[in-house]
C-alpha cells in the first residue's frame, strides 16, 4: 500500500500528525526519485506523505489551501516558471512553505527585484544528495 493510500485511511486526528509535501517538477523522473527518497527514508522523525505534479497548470488548479506543509518547486518549467506558480499559490495559501529547486545558478538579488513579495529563503541545487534533501526538508518542517 502506498503512503498516500495509508494516509487516506487515517482519522482526521491521526492525519494532523503527518506532514504533506507537494513536489512540482516537469520531469517525472525527478518527482518520482524525490518522492521515493522522502517517503522511504527512516531518518525523518515526522511522518510524511508526498504528492507530485508534473504539470504546473494542474498543480495550480488542484492546489488545496491549508493542506500542504511544504512545496518543492522546480524553477525552470514550461508555460510558467516556479516563481510565477508560487506567487499564485501564495495568493491562495500564505502559510505554505516553499523550497525552490534548480540545476542553474541563482542570482537572489536579481530575483528579489523581480519577485519582491516572494520569500526566497530555501533553494536546493539539483542534483542533490538524499542527505541534503532530507536535511532541508527537516529544517523547513521544524
Amino acid at each position: 500500500m502506498q503512503k498516500q493510500d495509508a494516509y487516506k485511511t487515517l482519522t482526521r486526528e491521526q492525519q494532523r500528525f503527518w506532514k504533506r509535501i507537494l513536489i512540482v517538477d516537469d520531469n517525472i523522473d525527478i518527482t518520482l526519485t524525490l518522492k521515493t527518497a522522502i517517503e522511504y527514508n527512516t531518518t525523518l522523525t515526522k511522518k510524511i506523505v508526498v504528492y507530485t505534479s508534473n504539470n504546473l497548470v494542474m498543480a495550480l488548479s488542484e492546489f488545496k489551501p491549508n493542506f500542504y506543509d511544504l512545496l518543492l518547486v522546480d524553477i525552470n518549467m514550461p508555460h510558467m516558471n516556479g516563481f510565477q506558480l508560487c506567487e499564485k499559490i501564495l495568493a491562495i495559501d500564505i502559510n505554505v512553505r516553499i523550497c525552490f529547486m534548480s540545476s542553474a545558478e541563482i542570482n537572489r538579488k536579481a530575483l528579489r527585484e523581480i519577485y519582491p513579495s516572494l520569500s526566497l529563503g530555501c533553494f536546493m541545487r539539483k542534483p542533490m544528495t538524499t542527505d541534503y534533501l532530507l536535511e532541508r526538508i527537516r529544517s523547513e518542517l521544524d
